[in-house]
């Protein structure tokens, strides 16, 4: 799917639909009910381009602009599109960066199939334009997202081609180019960890990934390293090669450097990289490994955030580590109650083999911390907890820096992601005491599962800086919504990340 830049007037762009957007405007009784459409500037001018009276149209088919909504008009040869499609932003007084973002996805999530979409970014919305281009940019590229490389039939998903970004009424065209190419770069690194995150556990083996994210990243500005079991047996990477010993693929530590000229201070940035989770000997259910393939979503969000930092001229030294391994039952696996030593020399109880993320995190932190950042952010579909604690839609965070975590948190508003911060209490670090080892690597049974997790890694940093992001809930849908999200994953973390490495370059 391809997003662009179009200065061409609304009826003059050749494409299968063209969407424009109304708010709601409420009644005289202020009830829901009694709610009627207020279409935009760009709304009224297409209208009135069709010989229309569209607040008219829309009020005959009860169409008030519910956020998202959708009402669909023939343009009958008066403009080059088919169809006018008029989508609904929700009360006006409430239309922010969000509700934009979500207008423009329910757009691509509505059209037709196998089209083209042409969206008029909207310069009476009182906020700043280029924001809203990237919004709406952001939007209807990730609302058009389709995972179909596996498909032989067709599927009900959007299929669209092309969506043309166009300066509606009022918008300034320099400011709209710049959004739209923005938000073009924040969609591509996002769908890259979608891309990767949805491609079956047997296409993306620790080798194979490793491999791809080598052909992926090499010629844009990042050397990609590779450790393979020698190296890592060699290099006391004891909890990665511990959780890979029950796969027939060995496990891979990936390191990504970007260096930039002029940089601004050096961030290390790690990513949870489990390709299939079955639990290992602790084993998952059947229906607990069906979305498995997902628990290298901390990875991916890692690699999608470095393909483009070249592109968006990020001035910071951004160094990546993927701890990929495969969790998997076999004769040759790691035990429960086995001791593993991990780099720096810390030894974990292993007490439950399907709390291994922390285990090739753990590793994976305290190489990244030998090399002095001034940050370190990893991200980790971690913890089931996390999900029964803030749900699908939020995040945790937890770390050991104020102001590293509020620089996260800010970021994630920003981006448009949404994250919560736990604390780490150290009265919990008790429930991580080994009787034969430093530590063991679960907790309690149904006690503070999140933050248990947060505490394993915190032991791994030092005193860096340091930033822990939960993403299990988020990073994978099993239903999928109106607006952003296809069912599979859903690139979680990979704007945040961007937008907190771009505040940082200036």
């Amino acid at each position: 799917m391809l997003l662009e830049f179009d200065r061409k007037s609304l009826m003059g762009v050749p494409a299968d639909m063209l969407a424009v957007f109304a708010a709601q405007q409420p009644g005289e009784s202020g009830e829901a009910r009694d709610a009627t459409a207020a279409p935009l500037a760009d709304a009224v001018a297409a209208g009135r381009d069709l010989g229309i009276d569209l607040a008219e149209e829309l009020s005959a088919v009860r169409f008030t602009g519910d956020l998202g909504a959708i009402a669909r008009i023939p343009t009958r040869g008066k403009a080059k599109s088919k169809l006018l499609m008029v989508v609904g932003m929700g009360p006006r007084d409430s239309i922010d960066t969000a509700a934009v973002r979500k207008a423009a996805g329910a757009c691509a999530r509505n059209a037709l199939k196998d089209s083209t979409l042409a969206i008029a970014i909207p310069g009476d919305l009182g906020l700043d334009q280029a924001l809203v281009a990237q919004t709406v940019t952001e939007g209807a590229g990730l609302g058009g997202y389709a995972y179909t490389r596996y498909r032989t039939k067709a599927s009900e998903l959007p299929s669209l081609e092309k969506i043309s970004l166009l300066p509606g009424e009022g918008a300034e065209e320099a400011a709209v180019r710049r959004g739209v190419k923005l938000g073009e770069q924040l969609v591509r690194a996002t769908v890259l960890a979608r891309d990767l995150v949805n491609t079956p556990p047997a296409d993306k083996r620790p080798p194979a990934l490793a491999q791809h994210v080598n052909d992926l990243l090499h010629d844009l500005g990042i050397k990609v390293t590779v450790m393979d079991e020698v190296d890592l047996e060699k290099g006391g990477f004891g909890g990665i090669v511990g959780v890979g010993r029950g796969s027939t693929q060995p496990p891979r530590l990936v390191e990504l450097r970007y260096e930039p000229a002029g940089a601004k201070g050096h961030v290390v940035l790690v990513g949870k990289g489990i390709t299939f989770d079955s639990g290992g000997l602790s084993l998952k259910t059947s229906d607990g490994m069906s979305t498995m393939k997902s628990d290298m979503a901390g990875a991916a969000a890692i690699v999608g955030a470095m393909s483009v930092l070249r592109e968006l001229s990020v001035r910071v030294n951004v160094t990546g580590l993927l701890a990929l391994a495969e969790n998997m039952p076999s004769g040759t696996a790691t035990r429960v109650s086995d001791v593993l030593t991990m780099r720096g020399g810390k030894t974990v109880e292993v007490m439950n083999t399907d709390a291994e993320g922390r285990l090739v995190l753990g590793d994976a932190l305290a190489y990244g911390v030998e090399q002095n950042p001034d940050a370190i952010i990893n991200v980790a579909t971690l913890t089931g907890a996390q999900v029964v604690a803030l749900g699908n839609d939020i995040a945790a965070i937890m770390g050991t820096d104020e102001a590293l975590l509020d620089e996260v948190r800010a970021a994630a508003t920003n981006a448009g992601e949404k994250v919560w911060p736990l604390p780490l209490p150290k009265e919990y670090a008790e429930h991580l005491k080994s009787e034969v080892a430093d530590m063991k690597n679960i907790g309690r049974p149904m006690q503070a599962g999140t933050i248990i997790g947060g505490l394993f890694l915190k032991e791994f940093v030092g005193s860096t800086p340091w930033v822990h992001m939960d993403i299990a809930g988020p990073s994978f849908t099993t239903e999928g919504d109106a607006f952003l999200n296809a069912k599979g994953g859903t690139g979680f973390g990979v704007r945040t990340l961007l937008r907190f490495l771009v505040d940082r370059s200036f």
